[in-house]
């Protein structure tokens, strides 16, 4: 399979650049020429950021799937589509071609059928990291369901509200799921979600780790009886649904400055489109490499550089059961030597947490058929970048530092490899058909340095001027919410929430989020939310969360708690009991992805006169910059932070 939109050199990048933001119809619409269509689109695009109100491939009819599946069939039918490794090295892995992928799906496809699902119907999944993840989301789409994928480490109560906003009416899960040492119990979670439910309909479980498991008669049915059902149908193939090019294919749950988490909706053509696209030219993907994407479905980067980018692309995408430090801290190392993967795409996180076990697990792997590395779900720092580079690139492969986020669909910002220049703990340049902007508090485009700066060097709240294939569409159920979050901040604008960086030669680096979101480990939590589930321990009255600097995860949690009664300040071991009954409410609540890694009990909060907690004043208390506190006079009682700052942790 070639790719005639693939950027071949420096010079090509610029020529594609400008032709994208001159004449984003005329270019949009050559790549969209590359897919396979049920019927073409009568116009490329046409919206508006005041709404907001975006449309792509206007008229166009299509299928995700054919694009992902079937037009692969004929040339490369018996190429792996998908490399699976299970968590135990000592599990038989498994090789999935497109052939065999095409078949399950379709079988998969006719058990919802089966099932009652629905085009339009939305479907829940919440899996461990196995091949029938990646079926079941292929499956939803085919018939045009829309898959919402909730990650494994998500809480009973985390789900429910999940189900609730997208009010689903299907779930598909395991009955537990292996992650290193753990077995997790998914099933009962669901189990516990479901409590009190009225909408949803059935339940499908797959084996995975033989769990016991509770299954109630006439709402929960196993993957296994009901894919036997469908051999016995004789159904070998089903249609792939004609879908809208601006159907949703998709909600993605992610956290936002309020306690409620947001669904984000993507389009089933622009999204394809761009993803596709982006992988391609990012990555310099070439059809025989095996790309390893190391995040979980059930986050962004698992949909479209795991499922639907590699895919689409006819690519061989490698999936991962475990996690990097099981059974021991060369499993990543040992996947691409015993796979000769070609490129590795995984988070800052996890290089950080590999490099504090030194190179003795590097040194006993082959890694010589990589060819590029990337990075993912936060700027990766300097020293990082620099291990990377050297111990698992040999100094040999490029390193794409992509930046982009859950509601952009797939890459936004980033090098690419052996075409672009990269440049250590910066993103640089921005993809073809997008035209980063950076602004003040007040909307205006910096034009000029401040003094403090670097000579050259403009910094401001990063946006986004004009519309790209795979914007976020709506926030599921409430699109004034979708308006409210990235579009009315600024005018004409797409607001990222991230800070920047912009050098002369018009690259950028991010500089994190300058809203209330925390962007833990890559995973982005809402201060709010986190505080919402703190409030909810019954000795707690009131909690200020924010971020502060971590040596693994990039960024931690900090939480200043204000505990009623005495033996919160008692004696140490009470507090630490009394943490510890916080954490474990969080988890309950939200999951363990949220659980603060410090908890300072305090008296009160920094507050003005109106009552609004000065987050600034935590901020910096928790970044450890305590003589750089600022003004406290204005605040109702400036003594509270002399207090914070004596017990800083």
């Amino acid at each position: 399979m070639s790719y005639p939109y693939q950027i071949k050199d420096l010079a090509g990048y610029h020529e594609a650049y400008q032709k994208s933001i001159q004449t984003p119809d005329a270019f949009w619409g050559e790549v969209a020429e590359n897919f396979t269509w049920q019927k073409k689109w009568d116009k490329v695009s046409d919206w508006n950021f005041k709404e907001p109100s975006i449309k792509w491939f206007i008229g166009g009819k299509l299928n995700i799937t054919e694009n992902c599946l079937d037009r692969h069939l004929e040339t490369m039918g018996e190429k792996p589509a998908i490399i699976w490794e299970p968590n135990d090295p000592a599990e038989s892995h498994r090789i999935i071609t497109y052939k065999q992928l095409h078949l399950k799906v379709c079988q998969f496809a006719q058990v919802l059928y089966n099932n009652g699902v629905k085009k339009g119907d939305r479907v829940c999944l919440y899996m461990g990291m196995i091949p029938e993840l990646a079926i079941a989301v292929l499956a939803c789409a085919r018939i045009g369901a829309i898959h919402s994928v909730i990650f494994g480490g998500f809480s009973a109560q985390s789900i429910a509200d999940r189900l609730d906003d997208a009010k689903a009416n299907f779930i598909i899960t395991c009955d537990g799921a292996y992650r290193g040492a753990k077995d997790i119990p998914l099933k009962s979670v669901i189990d516990d979600a479901l409590v009190g439910n009225k909408n949803i309909q059935r339940v499908i479980v797959c084996t995975r780790t033989r769990t016991a498991v509770s299954m109630l008669k006439g709402r929960d049915v196993w993957w296994e009886d009901e894919i036997k059902k469908v051999a016995a149908q004789g159904t070998q193939f089903v249609p792939a649904e004609a879908m809208d090019a601006e159907d949703p294919l998709f909600i993605l749950y992610t956290s936002g400055s309020t306690g409620k988490p947001k669904g984000v909706v993507h389009s089933v053509a622009g999204y394809m489109v761009y993803t596709n696209y982006t992988f391609v030219n990012t990555f310099n993907y070439h059809p025989d490499d095996i790309f390893f994407c190391t995040a979980d479905i059930g986050w962004i980067t698992g949909h479209s550089y795991m499922v639907y980018a590699p895919l689409s692309a006819g690519g061989t995408s490698m999936m991962f059961e475990g996690i990097p430090t099981f059974p021991d801290a060369g499993r990543f190392w040992d996947i691409i030597d015993k796979f000769k993967v070609n490129i590795l795409y995984t988070a800052p996180t996890a290089i950080r947490s590999l490099m504090g076990f030194g190179l003795g697990p590097v040194k006993e792997h082959d890694l010589s058929s990589l060819k590029v590395l990337g990075t993912v779900g936060e700027p990766i720092n300097e020293e990082a970048w620099n291990w990377y580079n050297e111990h698992i690139g040999k100094n040999k492969c490029p390193i794409v530092d992509t930046w982009w986020q859950t509601e952009t669909g797939g890459i936004m910002i980033s090098n690419m490899a052996g075409i672009t220049p990269g440049k250590a703990g910066w993103a640089t340049y921005p993809m073809p058909g997008i035209e980063p902007v950076l602004v003040d508090d007040k909307g205006e485009e910096v034009v000029k340095t401040t003094s403090d700066e670097e000579p050259g060097i403009l910094r401001g709240n990063l946006c986004i001027k004009q519309a790209w294939p795979s914007t976020i569409r709506t926030t599921y159920g409430d699109h004034e919410r979708c308006r409210t979050n990235y579009f009315a901040t600024y005018d004409n604008l797409y607001f990222t929430g991230d800070g920047a960086f912009r050098n002369e030669a018009g690259q950028y680096r991010i500089t994190g989020r300058v809203d209330d979101v925390l962007n833990v480990s890559g995973h982005r939590i809402g201060t709010a939310e986190v505080e919402n589930a703190i409030n909810m321990h019954a000795g707690v009255v009131e909690s200020a969360v924010v971020g502060y600097p971590h040596d693994i995860k990039g960024q931690g949690i900090y939480a200043f708690v204000i505990y009623t009664g005495s033996h919160a300040q008692d004696t140490h071991g009470t507090a630490d009991m009394v943490r510890k009954d916080i954490l474990q409410t969080v988890t309950r609540i939200i999951g363990p992805i949220a659980k603060p890694d410090k908890i300072q009990f305090v008296s009160g909060l920094p507050k003005t006169r109106s009552g609004k907690i000065m987050r600034r004043i935590l901020r910096k208390v928790a970044e450890g910059e305590l003589t750089s506190l600022g003004d406290t006079s204005t605040l109702l009682d400036p003594a509270v932070v002399d207090e914070i700052v004596k017990g800083v942790l």
